[in-house]
């Protein structure tokens, strides 16, 4: 079966001609070493010729099942047709202007979509960027500048990017911060809501954050705080019910703007529009990315019409900022999601993936310790079987396994120990349950290999 949204002519099918990496990848690799800097790494190094529907085509002729999406960049699967359509007619017209200098509809029309498809029926202005880091760094500039105030508070497990300002929100030091510093100032750290490990209510894990605030900051200091609805590079952890409604209750009590940090889990992937909607929230200003842009480079910030226009003409913007094929692509990916029901298929995927993982958490010496995530974003925390002690090494063992058998997982968490699931939406049920059949195999066998058990 071809993909279900045209594309490629790609059979929707797992294919391994090779070890992988195979003899042409390893080539490029090689090159790879003396041209591009050791500073970037890559997950698995296959070098991707073709990819469509839920498949990745290698250089080999391998064709691996994608459960990455690229970070969740290509949610509407890669080479969609609506969006190949539109970015050609795009480009066919002209490539850049600079919105700045000179506009075009593309743009006004990208923001406009934004502002009625984010939560909240207040009006709403939008400014577009090219990458999460950008968007998360001006909601900020937006938070302190509309509030006159400087500190900043973020969750403990946060990642917000790879900026100077934006590496000091991120919580994990390795192996982002390590080096860089001196980091931006006026940001504070607090505990989040991790339910799997701290136990708390929602109402509970806010109480230490409130606590926090006012005894180490002072809430008339603070600008805003900073959450992921669903924490990214931290775990995928869902807060605990009510966790996030409290912060906002007290944030609003108090003049504090709430920046909902969905740059991974926007844009359709949780199974709505925004995480945001699940958890009952109405941020104030919202940092959009990733799957936005259909593959294209874009990102966006979301807010408050009198927050974003609290901001002096020329404080925002940048010279690809909102550049002409991002805002065509991003247009065409978020009517391929309304047209071709992608919604329901998030929420599909995560009901297929849970089901599965629930069940192999239930054999005898599972090292599955927590199942998490909504939609297309999905993950497990892998433990020592009985304890939940973090098993990193468990974790890298499967993920590789996945890899040698043609299925691209991802490992992310502060303990290095959970692996994440962020498949295209257009992902066929039959491809997806192949993938996790291999996944679950690979768990298995690492567990024998790994902690010495005999299965």
């Amino acid at each position: 079966m071809n993909s279900i949204t045209g594309g490629p002519a790609i059979s929707q099918q797992r294919i391994v001609r090779t070890q992988i990496p195979g003899p042409n990848s390893l080539k490029l690799q090689n090159r790879r070493a003396e041209a591009v800097t050791s500073a970037i790494p890559s997950v698995l190094p296959i070098y991707v010729t073709a990819a469509g529907g839920g498949i990745l085509v290698d250089a080999d002729g391998n064709q691996l099942i994608d459960l990455a999406s690229g970070v969740g960049v290509s949610t509407v699967g890669n080479a969609n047709p609506k969006v190949v359509e539109a970015v050609t007619r795009q480009i066919n017209a002209f490539t850049h202007t600079a919105f700045f200098v000179t506009p075009y509809e593309g743009y006004v029309e990208v923001c406009e979509k934004l502002n009625s498809i984010t939560p909240g029926t207040h009006a709403k202005r939008t400014a577009l960027f090219n990458s999460g880091s950008e968007a998360v760094e001006n909601a900020v500039k937006v938070a302190r500048k509309a509030t006159g105030r400087q500190a900043i508070v973020v969750l403990e497990h946060a990642y917000h990017g790879r900026t100077n300002l934006t590496l000091a929100m991120t919580a994990k030091a390795a192996p982002f911060k390590l080096g860089f510093g001196p980091l931006a100032s006026e940001i504070y750290r607090v505990p989040a809501s991790y339910p799997y490990r701290d136990g708390l209510s929602g109402e509970e894990a806010a109480t230490l954050v409130i606590n926090a605030i006012e005894s180490r900051i002072g809430a008339t200091e603070v600008a805003a705080i900073v959450v992921e609805p669903i924490q990214g590079e931290g775990g995928f952890i869902v807060p605990a019910p009510g966790y996030l409604t409290a912060l906002q209750s007290y944030a609003h009590t108090n003049g504090i703007l709430i920046i909902a940090d969905e740059v991974q889990s926007g844009t359709g992937r949780t199974g709505d529009w925004f995480a945001s909607e699940h958890e009952q929230i109405v941020p104030d200003l919202m940092a959009i990315g990733k799957g936005v842009g259909g593959g294209l480079p874009l990102s966006a910030v979301t807010g408050r019409a009198e927050l974003m226009d609290a901001v002096q003409p020329g404080g925002l913007g940048g010279t690809y900022s909102g550049n002409p094929a991002a805002c065509a692509s991003a247009l065409a990916a978020i009517a391929e999601i309304t047209d071709n029901g992608l919604l329901e298929a998030a929420r599909k995927i995560g009901e297929t993936a849970i089901s599965r993982f629930a069940t192999a958490q239930k054999l005898p010496g599972s090292p599955i310790g927590d199942i998490r995530g909504r939609g297309a974003m999905i993950a497990i925390e892998l433990v020592l079987p009985g304890t939940k002690t973090p098993a990193p090494d468990l974790a890298r063992a499967a993920a590789r396994l996945c890899h040698e058998q043609g299925v691209l997982v991802l490992v992310t968490g502060t303990h290095g120990n959970v692996i994440r699931l962020l498949p295209p939406l257009v992902i066929g049920q039959d491809l997806l349950q192949d993938g996790l059949d291999v996944l679950i195999e690979a768990l298995s066998i690492a567990t024998a290999q790994t902690l010495g058990e005999n299965k």
